[in-house]
């Protein structure tokens, strides 16, 4: 392959890459404030009904991250986009958005929906003070599969956040939340 179709190549990916993560991010953007906050309310519902263990968890939590849809492409380079809400209590109390990039063997698309629980003053503080919360970077979160949920009692929460991840749809090799930024939106 000569040097120009290599650079090319990689031009064409790259802009691939980015039309792609535009328009993912508008489909995973909340038309109002309002339809934002049904969605969250509606998602944490169903994750209580489903998971008795989410719901447990949600009666010690300080504040609750709710990101009722999350939208993930990738061809090569990737990337995830959704909005969400923070309860603190019964009250919204400010909007986020979750974003990340990856970059690699990766072909498809997919939805899901995520919530975290922040355990503790600490995790609450360290998101509404930083920058953007990098997740794993700061506060200890712990990604929630069924073995896990199954074995946590309200003695043994221990770490400083608890994430469940549910809803997907869509076809992609991975689904993580490490690398993904966190960031506190206007609405």
């Amino acid at each position: 392959m000569t040097k120009i179709r290599r650079t090319f190549l990689k031009l064409f990916l790259v802009v691939t890459a980015m039309l792609s993560l535009v328009s993912i991010s508008s489909y995973a953007r909340a038309e109002t404030t309002d339809e934002l906050n049904k969605e969250a309310a509606q998602v944490l519902q169903t994750l209580y009904r489903n998971n008795p263990t989410a719901e447990s968890i949600s009666k010690k939590a300080k504040a609750i991250l709710v990101f009722p849809k999350i939208v993930k492409a990738g061809l090569v380079f990737g990337g995830s986009y959704g909005e969400g809400v923070l309860n603190e209590g019964s009250k919204i109390t400010d909007y986020y958005n979750s974003v990340s990039a990856s970059f690699g063997w990766q072909a498809g698309a997919e939805s899901y929906g995520y919530v975290v629980f922040l355990m503790n003053n600490k995790a609450v503080q360290y998101l509404k003070k930083s920058e953007g919360w990098e997740i794993g970077v700061g506060p200890t979160v712990v990604v929630m599969d069924e073995g896990i949920a199954k074995n946590l009692s309200s003695t043994t929460l221990k770490d400083d956040a608890y994430a469940f991840i549910f809803d997907q749809q869509g076809l992609m090799a991975s689904l993580s939340l490490e690398g993904t930024k966190i960031t506190r939106i206007k609405r």
